[in-house]
């Protein structure tokens, strides 16, 4: 308690930061009837901008830890660093288990089945994401960190390329996708163009965006050709720069997120679980007739080896919607990229089957409904 004599905390006028606010509301029930399967689609509309908060609670530990890991990177041989992150992962297990893992737990067992040890992968996903700073922190220090990087696929996207309409590699959000798969590309001679939201990194604060996310965003360009940083505000210009890169045969970096866009779907996945994915990626292929792939970039012994896939051409059955007029355009749209969401759904799954530990991001094991809600489905992007 506050004795009266001493006036009103300074603390008590500061306004709390909060979380954008959404209002997700239905747009179809999309049919794929040669997959006997169903992609609903949502529309995500702004209600109101949350306050952005000058420094978040998270920027101290993130500073501290990108210090460490760079003392890591820079003192220690690379047969220690898995072991550190382990080591370290340990420090807010407690916390991490007591406020993530029950969703983390019903959204694994949903997808891969009941059967799954969800802590033992859950206690492998922190530590992934420990090693994610690694990565980094090993891209920034003099010495050189040369693991092997086998990149599967990449004929099928340069054979795509020779029809001159571009290509979109639509890429999941596992920990070694957002430096270890660009960097797959671009040693391999393919000049990429990543979209990107403004906040992408470990912080979304404004601290964050021009301290802590830096490091990231400089790494990562240095395996891109450029980057187009999506704003929800300028959609249209954004809109307009992806087009014309493709009508240039460029190829454009896509991560699998619903934050950038004002329109997402929902698919089955799994067992009997549900995820989302971005409808952007579909869009633009079915709109411009690009080539759309998919692509997972996996650890498979920790900053030894890595296995970035790209999958052959997604190309989905071609057929009009029985149940909407022929000439709606935007109806026949919603029914070739229905079909494009799917087969990138199968893509995901058999990725995540082999590493469900390195996936960043997962769906709840519940259908989603029209609602005016926070933000809580994915994460960081780009």
């Amino acid at each position: 308690m506050r004795l009266p004599w001493l006036g009103k905390s300074r603390r008590a006028k500061r306004q709390p930061s909060s979380a954008n606010i959404y209002h997700t509301e239905i747009i179809a029930d999309v049919a794929v009837p040669e997959r006997g399967e169903t992609v609903r689609f949502f529309s995500r509309k702004l209600v109101r901008p949350g306050k952005l908060r000058s420094v978040s609670n998270k920027d101290l530990r993130e500073s501290l830890l990108f210090l460490f890991y760079l003392g890591v990177a820079v003192l220690l041989p690379v047969a220690w660093w898995a072991p550190i992150c382990d080591r370290v992962s340990t420090l807010r297990r407690k916390r991490h288990f007591r406020k993530e893992f029950a969703r983390y737990d019903v959204a694994i067992k949903a997808v891969l089945g009941d059967d799954v040890d969800t802590q033992g992968l859950f206690r492998g996903h922190l530590a992934a994401a420990h090693r994610r700073r690694v990565m980094l922190a090993a891209h920034l220090v003099p010495r050189r960190w040369s693991p092997a990087i086998r990149l599967e696929g990449v004929d099928g996207l340069r054979e795509a390329l020779q029809r001159g309409r571009g290509a979109i590699v639509w890429c999941d959000q596992f920990v070694a996708q957002t430096i270890i798969g660009k960097r797959a590309l671009f040693e391999a001679g393919v000049e990429a163009h990543q979209v990107s939201v403004n906040f992408h990194g470990f912080s979304e604060s404004k601290f964050g965006l021009h301290v802590i996310n830096r490091p990231l965003v400089e790494v990562e360009n240095r395996f891109l050709k450029s980057r187009i940083v999506f704003e929800r505000a300028d959609a249209y210009q954004v809109t307009a720069r992806i087009q014309k890169t493709l009508k240039e045969n460029g190829v454009v970096l896509m991560t699998n997120t619903i934050h950038a866009g004002s329109t997402f779907t929902e698919i089955a996945m799994g067992e009997h679980g549900w995820t989302h994915l971005a409808s952007a990626p579909a869009n633009f292929a079915a709109r411009a007739g690009a080539a759309l792939f998919a692509m997972s970039t996996l650890e498979t012994v920790p900053f030894r080896e890595y296995r970035a896939i790209v999958s052959p051409e997604l190309k989905p059955v071609a057929a009009r919607p029985a149940s909407l007029p022929a000439k709606d355009v935007a109806a026949k749209n919603l029914v070739l990229q229905a079909g494009y969401i799917l087969l990138k759904r199968d893509r995901l799954l058999e990725a995540v089957k082999l590493c469900p530990e390195q996936m960043m991001v997962w769906s709840g094991a519940n259908r989603l409904t029209g609602q005016q809600d926070q933000s809580t489905i994915g994460s960081d992007t780009g």
